[in-house]
């Protein structure tokens, strides 16, 4: 009886018939095969691709406000107000392989490798600042003039009152990247740039006639923010600086006056709304 033996080298042939697919019209079609590991680095690169492309749509998806507010024109010619934010921790480092905007949530590690304070990187604390002066109905009736944000490393930016910046963090923080980076963001099919980086000092772009006023805990003069505007008069412009950061006062040279008007600490988006509250009552702004 004689003993059949497999011919050498038919395993490798069945393997390789197993490549390829019948396709209905008789042709053959190769289907390859991936190595080990490729097809996870091709997925993390894709993935990377993807959010790299996402970070950058979201930058660029900044539009003004779709409605132009009917009070307006009402007030343009009438005395307004006008917001500096002082210190804001607004800056960008490179962690890793990419730039990202500090916080103390994300990059305390990063922060304290580098000998950095954590508790002194809140973004934050601006983003929140922000939102409260644009929502306010002073601004929405025409009578907020402008907003300025300076730096802890004294970079001095403009916001347009008509923005409407992103309410997530995560896109603030990404709009904020992007202009540190860029100098400028513009409205979606326009050329408005709604921010932008200018010329320090901030004092060059505010009215002859205003009233600038520093606030501050630590300060002696307390008073009623509601009759303080009262006082000043309804002939004058405003301008309000307010620190954007964790803890510590503003020492700034151009404030005529420094004032508290309350008996415990409060958040600078807190004293934003009180001092938008006061100046909309005193100007009967409903």
């Amino acid at each position: 009886m004689v003993r059949h033996y497999k011919m050498k080298g038919h395993k490798k042939r069945k393997r390789d018939k197993a490549k390829y697919d019948r396709e209905e019209n008789g042709g053959e079609q190769y289907v390859e095969k991936s190595v080990p590991g490729e097809e996870g680095e091709e997925k993390d690169e894709g993935n990377r691709n993807e959010k790299k492309r996402r970070a950058e749509e979201i930058a660029n998806e900044l539009p003004s406000l779709p409605i132009v507010l009917a009070d307006d024109q009402k007030n343009a010619n009438k005395p307004g107000v006008i917001f500096i934010l002082e210190k804001a921790s607004l800056e960008v480092a490179k962690v890793g392989k990419n730039y990202q905007l500090l916080n103390s949530d994300k990059h305390a590690n990063f922060l304290r490798r580098n000998g950095r304070n954590p508790a002194d990187y809140r973004p934050d604390i601006a983003h929140q600042a922000i939102l409260m002066i644009l929502d306010s109905t002073l601004n929405k009736s025409g009578r907020m003039k402008a907003l300025y944000v300076k730096t802890e490393k004294g970079v001095l930016f403009e916001i347009k009152p008509h923005v409407r910046i992103p309410r997530t963090f995560d896109r603030f923080s990404g709009i904020m990247l992007r202009l540190l980076q860029k100098l400028s963001i513009t409205a979606v099919g326009k050329r408005e740039k709604l921010l932008r980086a200018i010329q320090n000092p901030v004092t060059q772009y505010l009215p002859i006639n205003s009233r600038k006023i520093g606030f501050s805990h630590s300060s002696q003069k307390l008073v009623d923010m509601q009759d303080y505007v009262a006082a000043v008069g309804n002939d004058t412009n405003l301008v309000f600086v307010v620190g954007a950061m964790a803890h510590g006062k503003i020492d700034i040279d151009y404030i005529e006056d420094f004032i508290s008007i309350s008996d415990y600490p409060l958040s600078a988006a807190f004293c934003i709304s009180r001092i938008c509250n006061a100046v909309e009552r005193n100007w009967r702004v409903l």
